[in-house]
């Protein structure tokens, strides 16, 4: 048996027993792992140095870099994360409904951990300690495969986190981290159904596609974020520019950033030149429609392909719609299904924005970046779906469970 398989048979056998601990010992954990996070943030802070250093040396830069560079104020939210994971309401045993039949049986539907997660995800170490703790909340044991660039952080956290673990007597196993972190490795784990129950892939997009194409075991598909601001001819034009200068620079390589700016033809004049220069002045690419082009200086001419691109960098595609219903095809049409924004005074054209953009994640008059599962009020996120079946949006807790039906009789026989 090898590596990998040894840590699915670990997994599966530390599934049973976490499915049946207690919410206290399960919080316990939770503010304990918090606690020595924090405690230990030099140490973390020592392994993701080595980890950005090696990025650097790779010629990675900018946003890339952002996302892999942890510091003491990360390691906090990371542990305060848990934290709030551990203050909510346990989903775990949770009976969603019960009703009698005729017969006199009592059936109920309950909400049980699903078993094993898996999850493969990119240069992001704050991901490491929110799905392990996620994963603990509802019973489910968890077998993480980060990618190269940050191995070092994520070994620092994990070692924190199993050592906290085996202090509080959990079963072995209950996270586990595969430093391997080549390909052929994370092709296997895609084929390990025997122990894994379902798989989620968090990265972008050649690593979901990856993921999609070769499992053999159930996948989450947390898709990529091509997200799209736009703002109506009924609008206030100050609360536009500030969503659309947060929903792009406030960090532009995560998924829920801003990526292509759709503007109204009746505002566009009135809108675009403050709102660009705006974007121009914080190191912001523009690239747009011939009419973005006209209306402001210095603007790349826009590509069929940047309507479809996720960036997750300093650019952004910007192009000017006749109106509502042009604005909405074109989401529909390029938009990824992950996070999309209308800013209007026109109640009836937020309701239609609602009601017909196709979106885990669909606001009026805010940023796309609140797409998260702290501000959700999840405690944390195993990812953001953007597929339809069992999970939309920011996965918290009760994405983590699924069902089992409890059948009370008294000797019924059919």
């Amino acid at each position: 048996m090898n590596e990998l398989m040894l840590k699915g048979e670990r997994a599966k056998q530390a599934s049973f027993c976490l499915s049946s601990m207690s919410s206290g010992q399960k919080d316990k954990a939770l503010t304990e792992i918090a606690r020595m996070l924090v405690e230990r943030t030099e140490e973390i802070l020592d392994a993701n140095s080595i980890d950005v250093e090696n990025a650097e040396n790779k010629g990675i830069t900018g946003a890339l870099i952002d996302r892999l560079t942890l510091t003491s104020e990360r390691v906090k939210s990371m542990a305060n994360g848990l934290l709030d994971i551990s203050e909510l309401p346990d989903p775990v045993g949770e009976v969603i409904s019960m009703w009698k039949r005729p017969n006199g049986l009592l059936i109920g539907k309950q909400r049980v951990p699903i078993g094993v997660i898996g999850i493969i995800y990119e240069a992001r170490p704050n991901v490491t300690a929110d799905v392990a703790g996620l994963s603990l909340k509802t019973g489910n044991a968890v077998i993480l495969r980060g990618g190269s660039e940050a191995i070092n952080s994520n070994k620092a956290v994990v070692t924190i986190i199993n050592d906290v673990l085996c202090r509080l007597n959990f079963p072995e196993g209950a996270v586990q981290l595969i430093e391997d972190t080549s390909r052929q490795t994370a092709a296997q784990m895609m084929k390990l159904n025997r122990y894994i129950d379902v798989l989620i892939p968090r990265g972008g997009s050649g690593l979901i596609q990856a993921v999609i194409e070769n499992s053999t075991i159930p996948v989450i598909k947390t898709g990529t974020g091509n997200c799209h601001v736009y703002v109506d001819g009924e609008s206030d034009i100050k609360m536009a520019e500030d969503i659309i200068v947060n929903a792009k620079t406030d960090r532009p390589g995560v998924c829920n950033a801003a990526e292509t700016l759709l503007v109204d033809s009746a505002i566009a004049q009135q809108f675009l030149p403050p709102a660009l220069q705006r974007l121009k002045d914080m190191n912001v690419e523009l690239r747009g429609c011939e009419t973005t082009r006209k209306i402001f200086g210095g603007v790349k001419t826009a590509t069929e392909e940047d309507w479809h691109t996720e960036y997750l960098d300093y650019i952004l595609a910007v192009k000017v719609v006749k109106g509502i219903d042009e604005a909405i095809e074109h989401i529909n049409k390029y938009g990824s299904g992950h996070s999309e924004a209308i800013v209007t005074a026109d109640y009836s054209n937020a309701q239609r924005f609602l009601q017909q953009v196709d979106a885990a994640a669909v606001y009026v008059n805010a940023s796309t970046r609140f797409t998260d599962g702290g501000e959700f009020g999840f405690g944390a996120e195993l990812g953001i779906s953007t597929q339809k079946l069992h999970a939309r949006g920011p996965m918290g807790l009760k994405e983590l469970t699924t069902v089992k039906y409890i059948v009370y009789g008294s000797g019924q026989i059919r």
